[in-house]
């Protein structure tokens, strides 16, 4: 057992009536036939080659551990590949995956609302990796005054994700802290660039096209460091929350400012921002990736690729619409 204490999340879990007890009577049988297996020489999750197991809550975390672990982990995202991480329903199976897990890693900042049931009654440590970043805060709607979950959306921001995850695996695995400190240093050399290579090509976008028009609030960091204005029709969550007088206020913004193009996110319909492109007349300028990587063979295998991609698409989708 490693020395180090990891400090529990503080999240609020929303559920729905009866879901409470239906998750913790299932997690209790899948905690329970988990420590069977394991006394009948289950052994741990993974690929049964001894390596420390950690569990992430995301892909986007699971990719920047396995930067930072290189081949002396085995690091694994509980959710899959496209799924909407702010809903999520964990299953027994994923309880029973945890339960023999080495170390499991979250976001924080209140991004998995089921996080607290998910690890309750698992004996295993975990880490926030957020912690450390500048936070921003939601400035509308019911969640106004709460932190913005998406802090990795800001190559800056991973840097600090990265030195949590390297003193994390440090504690966890201390004979391969210098192989983790030397991966998590040329990591942040290349988050670094992608920042730079980031704000570089937004710098294009003319000033009075510096608005970033997206269904959920996802961009807020990503906005600040580039230099945009962020406007969006939902602020957290999934598309069901979209009011018509949310996208009646987008639909004002664009046609206000003359927003040439608009976006949405991979993990949502782009129903509702469809609505803001037939009442205003702007592009629909592409689908931005936030809370998911895609498949091997996808657009965003890797977070770097995601963050290259969304700038990509933002910058071709606002300069081609200038002084339209």
């Amino acid at each position: 057992m490693p020395k180090f204490m990891f400090r529990c999340a503080k999240v609020a879990a929303r559920t729905r009536p009866g879901r409470t007890a239906r998750f913790r009577a299932a997690a209790a049988a899948a905690v329970v036939l988990s420590m069977m297996l394991t006394a009948c020489g289950g052994g741990a999750a993974g690929n049964g080659d001894g390596k420390p197991v950690v569990l992430t809550t995301f892909t986007v975390l699971a990719d920047i551990g396995r930067n930072v672990a290189g081949d002396k982990l085995t690091v694994e995202s509980i959710t899959k590949a496209g799924a909407e991480i702010h809903g999520y329903e964990p299953t027994p199976g994923d309880i029973r995956k945890a339960s023999k897990a080495d170390l499991i890693l979250d976001n924080g900042l209140n991004l998995e609302a089921w996080f607290g049931q998910f690890v309750e009654g698992l004996d295993v440590p975990h880490a926030v990796v957020s912690e450390g970043v500048e936070v921003m805060s939601i400035s509308e709607d019911s969640y106004q005054g709460k932190p913005n979950p998406h802090a990795w959306m800001s190559p800056v921001n991973v840097q600090a994700y990265v030195d949590n995850m390297v003193r994390a695996f440090s504690e966890l695995d201390p004979d391969n802290a210098a192989a983790f400190a030397a991966n998590g240093d040329a990591y942040k050399a290349e988050l670094q660039a992608v920042q730079d290579e980031m704000t570089s090509s937004l710098a294009a976008v003319p000033e009075n096209q510096r608005a970033l028009v997206t269904c959920e609030g996802a961009f807020s960091y990503l906005a600040r460091d580039a230099g945009l204005k962020e406007v969006y029709i939902w602020a957290v969550n999934a598309e069901q929350q979209a009011t018509p007088q949310q996208i009646t206020r987008a639909i004002e913004y664009v046609k206000t400012n003359n927003v040439p193009a608009v976006f949405c996110e991979s993990t949502v319909s782009d129903a509702p921002m469809q609505q803001v492109v037939e009442a205003t007349g702007a592009s629909f300028g592409g689908t931005l990736y936030v809370d998911s990587l895609s498949e091997a063979d996808g657009p965003v295998p890797t977070y770097l690729d995601l963050i290259r991609h969304d700038a990509g698409v933002i910058t071709s989708a606002l300069t081609a619409g200038a002084g339209s």
